[in-house]
C-alpha cells in the first residue's frame, strides 16, 4: 500500500518541493486554504487556541480538510517542527486523485479516521 504523501508527490502540479524550516508558520486556522500537503520529510505540529494537539511526519498528509468543506478554511494552525520537505497538491489535483485513484481516497480517509482516534484518547 502505498503512503498518502507519495501519491501526493505523484499527483502535484510542480516538480518542485516546499522546505518549510522548523518553527515556520505552514498555515493558520480559519486561513482559506486551496492545497494539501504530503510530508516527505520532517514532522508538523498541529495546534488548537495555541496549544500543541497532534505531531505528525513522514508519509502523513495535512490539509485536505479545506478541500472537501465548502467554506475551504482551515481547521487548526500547522507549524513545522523540524526542518520539513512537503509535496504540494492543489484541489483540481486532489479532485482527480480521488476519482482516479479510490486507494488515494481510502489512505486519505484511513489518515483522517486515525487522526481523529488519537485526538479521542486524549479526551
Amino acid at each position: 500500500m502505498m503512503d498518502p504523501a507519495i501519491t501526493v508527490k505523484i499527483f502535484q502540479k510542480q516538480a518542485d518541493f516546499k522546505h518549510i524550516p522548523a518553527g515556520e508558520l505552514i498555515f493558520s486556522e480559519g486561513d482559506v486554504g486551496t492545497e494539501m500537503y504530503g510530508i516527505l520529510e520532517g514532522e508538523v505540529d498541529f495546534l488548537v487556541d495555541g496549544k500543541v494537539v497532534e505531531t505528525i511526519g513522514v508519509g502523513d498528509v495535512f490539509g485536505e480538510g479545506a478541500l472537501v468543506h465548502v467554506e475551504g478554511t482551515r481547521g487548526s494552525t500547522t507549524i513545522a517542527r523540524t526542518d520539513c520537505k512537503l509535496a504540494v497538491m492543489n484541489k483540481h489535483h486532489f479532485l482527480f486523485a480521488v476519482q482516479e485513484t479510490p486507494e488515494f481516497a481510502l489512505e486519505i480517509m484511513r489518515s483522517y479516521s486515525n487522526r481523529l482516534r488519537r485526538l479521542r484518547r486524549m479526551l
